[in-house]
């Protein structure tokens, strides 16, 4: 094997950020919680024209005044940005990266994962408006929804970042585990000493062949780890984990968002809707 394939590539997070406090936040969060790992963090802004046009649904054109404007305060935002991570956290581990565009977020966002091979989009869980009851921020919940190439990571607006001990890991074993899937979690797990609470979400008490095979699978992906079993009968998904979060103070949730599971199916829809609504952790949205 020659040495070039063994050199080891940095991980390439990326933060979309509005440059509110939430935000910044989120940013402080990553940068800590991936503070071990050689990292190249990308930080996102889709230029916000609201300040400087009337017409709100027309973007302006590129060389127009308005544009102008809002490209260049984007870009004074990132200088403000990263003078306060460098005094938040100076990590020789980590390079920053900055990109200002225009268009919609979800378009930028999987732009920048496909030009950069990002391998997770960390994101705060609340705007600049922060209205209560609205979901993560729609953005966040949107980039859960359509970010199918990473993990998303969002993080609630007023936690402060402390090594995960424990992250809560829901499943109702009925679909089979992939290594690939659970890489991240088992990698976050390493890096802190954290155990995986392994959560079963059941109104039957036996499991079926098929969730004793995929509970196996799930033993011998984790056994880099450390985990432990948990049942809950709760009916009522998303308060069940929120008791048992809230009981235990884990510091993660963690779960596999597939696609025909996760948006309007029983096991996915309150996961998101009312994990979402005032989840003082942060979620984890595998794939």
């Amino acid at each position: 094997m020659n040495n070039v394939t063994m050199l080891t590539m940095n991980k390439r997070i990326l933060i979309p950020t509005d440059f509110s406090k939430n935000a910044l936040n989120a940013i402080r969060y990553t940068i800590d919680l991936y503070a071990k790992l050689n990292c190249d963090f990308y930080f996102l802004n889709v230029y916000d024209f609201e300040k400087y046009t009337t017409n709100s649904l027309n973007i302006p054109a590129e060389g127009s005044a308005e544009f102008e404007l809002a490209k260049a305060a984007s870009e004074k935002n990132f200088v403000k940005l990263l003078d306060s991570i460098a005094l938040h956290n100076e990590n020789p581990k980590h390079n920053y990266y900055t990109k200002s565009t225009y268009g919609f977020l979800s378009d930028a966002i999987k732009k920048l994962i496909a030009e950069k091979d990002i391998e997770l989009v960390a994101m705060g869980t609340k705007g600049a408006t922060g209205s209560k009851g609205v979901l993560f921020g729609s953005n966040t919940v949107m980039a859960m929804e359509k970010i199918r190439e990473c993990p998303v990571l969002a993080i609630p607006e007023n936690i402060s970042f402390q090594a995960p001990k424990e992250i809560v890991f829901p499943t109702d074993y009925k679909d089979s585990f992939k290594r690939a899937e659970l890489n991240y979690l088992i990698e976050i797990g390493k890096m802190h000493n954290a155990e995986i609470a392994i959560l079963h979400l059941n109104k039957k008490k036996e499991l079926s062949e098929t969730q004793l095979e995929n509970q196996q699978l799930l033993k011998s992906i984790l056994d880099e780890v450390n985990y432990n079993f948990y049942t809950l009968s709760e009916s009522h998904l998303g308060k069940g984990i929120q008791t048992f979060v809230e009981s235990r103070n884990s510091d993660m949730v963690a779960f596999i968002n597939r696609k025909h599971l996760f948006f309007g199916s029983v096991f996915s829809r309150p996961l998101v809707k009312e994990i979402g609504y005032d989840s003082k952790v942060p979620i984890l949205a595998l794939h």
